[in-house]
């Protein structure tokens, strides 16, 4: 079959779909056209935490500025559908049991807050100015909350482990339902005019240096003056057929729930996260085992920070999600996804420091549901939002683990790219020529420890 579009979008993830609603909805571009061979939001979108945050490290503000903007539109769109896709203030809460992590989260918030994430504000045993988050709705306190004495966070936060010694109530995060989110931006996109596409891409037809068309697995050819790649985990194969190499690793991302019948996670928690590298308490008989076996005796050493959790559903419901990134090598996509049986059981002993009623757990392993996708990372772990070499050739992917809360100001700066219009001061930063910048490329020989989960 033959086909005709204004623009030809590679990937019915959520950026893709963002990407779709700017140009369809908010610049009034008519058909436009996503081929996927998926319905949309099912490759990896589906398998996200769904959480957001305008908390990231530097160096420079583009990341903090670039997720304020994504959010302000996440809020917008709230309240244009009603907040039909549950969006939240809970916050992240970064908690550490160790002496010297207090200082360490002071140092991640004043980098933060000076990169225009917010207002720190300290609180002692004492403190009375401290505002406890709301469960529902997304309003709330701006920056951050450093907890400093074990009292006030038992107080606030009566799950957390008594050897806790600080935590940092970051405000302007939570999470929604990124299903129903998606979902109303197909729809609101779909009145615009947008057209899904059953489909596989198998090559892309360019004339006189610019993209003609675009031609599917079946034999259907779309002309079209504008590709988006917005392939997720395919980033770099479908670059590839443009003749553009895409920098870009993919690593495997789990994540596990089950019903936590023990209450170990207050119903209305934040998004609970462990700030601390740790060494697991094995038993002297699961140490000896571990020892033997090549492929697990990793598991002996110091394990990474950010094993992190949340409930899910209702303050009726039992649901709990348990996450912990310990894969971090880069691999191949396949599908599905190849899982990991200890995972699971692995995320909850990482969480069991500062959450001990999960230790109960660990004498009856629950029935856990695991599932998963990859986080596609640049470098430096930054996305990508802009023009291809190629005239009408563009990129929008690379947001690892972070595509949810990414995907407004990812498909708004994108859409801006290829309308025209100005761009915001950050634009630069989620731009593939940075990487021909050497002052660029001689910095990311020193880039700093990320926060990214």
């Amino acid at each position: 079959m033959k086909h005709e579009a204004s623009a030809v979008i590679c990937g019915a993830g959520i950026l893709g779909i963002s990407a779709a609603y700017q140009l369809a909805v908010q610049h009034k571009m008519g058909n436009v056209l996503i081929v996927d061979e998926r319905p949309p939001l099912t490759l990896t979108s589906d398998k996200s935490t769904e959480c957001y945050r305008n908390w990231w490290p530097g160096p420079g503000d583009g990341m903090v500025r670039l997720m304020n903007r994504s959010i302000d539109l996440m809020e917008e769109y709230a309240r244009l559908s009603n907040n039909q896709f549950a969006l939240n203030r809970r916050g992240y809460l970064y908690v550490t049991c160790e002496p010297e992590g207090i200082e360490a989260l002071r140092n991640s918030a004043s980098e933060a807050s000076m990169l225009g994430a917010g207002q720190i504000r300290e609180h002692g045993e004492a403190s009375s100015s401290y505002r406890p988050h709301l469960i529902e709705g997304f309003t709330g306190p701006e920056g951050a909350d450093l907890l400093t004495h074990p009292s006030f966070i038992h107080r606030h936060f009566p799950y957390l482990s008594g050897e806790v010694t600080g935590a940092l109530h970051v405000r302007r995060a939570g999470w929604l339902s990124g299903q129903t989110y998606g979902a109303w931006l197909v729809e609101q996109t779909r009145h615009a005019g947008l057209r899904l596409l059953w489909g596989h891409v198998s090559s892309i037809e360019t004339s006189a240096g610019s993209i003609s068309g675009v031609f599917l697995e079946d034999g259907s050819e779309i002309k079209a003056p504008i590709f988006i790649n917005a392939a997720g985990p395919h980033l770099a194969s479908v670059g590839r057929m443009l003749g553009v190499e895409i920098p870009v690793i993919n690593e495997k991302h789990l994540k596990a729930s089950f019903s936590d019948h023990l209450g170990a996670v207050g119903r209305t928690a934040p998004l609970v996260i462990c700030a601390d590298e740790q060494l697991l308490p094995w038993t002297e008989e699961e140490r000896a085992v571990l020892a033997q076996d090549p492929e697990a005796s990793w598991l002996l050493g110091s394990l990474p920070s950010g094993a992190h959790t949340r409930p899910e559903g209702g303050e009726d419901a039992q649901s709990i999600l348990v996450l912990w990134d310990i894969h971090n090598q880069a691999v191949e996509p396949t599908f599905p996804i190849a899982g990991d049986p200890m995972y699971a059981e692995l995320a909850v002993r990482g969480l069991a420091r500062i959450l001990p009623g999960m230790r109960g757990y660990l004498d009856r392993i629950p029935r856990f549901i695991v599932d998963g996708g990859y986080y596609t990372k640049t470098l430096e772990n930054r996305p990508l939002a802009c023009p291809l070499p190629l005239v009408g050739a563009y990129i929008i992917g690379a947001a690892s683990g972070y595509g949810i809360m990414a995907a407004a100001g990812l498909g708004e700066l994108l859409a801006a790219h290829i309308t025209g219009i100005d761009l915001p001061p950050y634009a630069g930063m989620f731009d593939l020529a940075r990487y021909d910048d050497h002052a660029y490329r001689a910095l990311l020989q020193d880039w700093g420890k990320s926060w990214q989960l």
